[in-house]
């Protein structure tokens, strides 16, 4: 994870760190963790990551009609979880557009990266327009 890029609004700081146990289901016959997975694993490291920030998803939906959706996702596969691995998902804000948001975020077992993955989120409203980020939202994502 490289951090903030160039010419975009970045969160900087530590990158939000979500600790999860490679179930059995998680993976295939093998024992390895299916491709997929990944997705979910990042999926609840995302959610986690809004949420320690202070940015409750279900309340922005209820109260003003916008959430979240994935437009976008690069991964990077690098080496093989399997059955009863402990995994972080660090999760870090690389990029804040008017109504898009650009996370990265790592898998790894200690020390060693498993997958690293970047993912664009866009902010749509009830009709599943873009939405512009809301001063107060853009301020909790970009909270140190």
């Amino acid at each position: 994870m490289t951090g903030g890029v160039p010419g975009g609004v970045t969160g900087g700081g530590a990158p939000h760190r979500l600790t999860l146990r490679v179930y059995y289901e998680d993976t295939d016959f093998g024992g390895v963790v299916y491709y997929a997975n990944y997705l979910k694993f990042i999926e609840r490291g995302r959610t986690e990551a809004l949420r320690a920030r202070g940015v409750d998803q279900g309340r922005l939906k209820a109260e003003q009609g916008l959430a979240f959706v994935v437009t976008r996702v690069g991964i990077d596969y690098r080496r093989p979880a399997v059955f009863d691995d402990l995994l972080t998902v660090e999760t870090r804000l690389a990029r804040l557009g008017g109504a898009s948001v650009v996370m990265e975020q790592r898998v790894a077992r200690g020390e060693t990266t498993l997958a690293e993955a970047e993912v664009t989120l866009a902010l749509v409203d009830a009709s599943g327009g873009a939405a512009r980020l809301p001063p107060a939202l853009r301020r909790a994502l970009t909270q140190a």
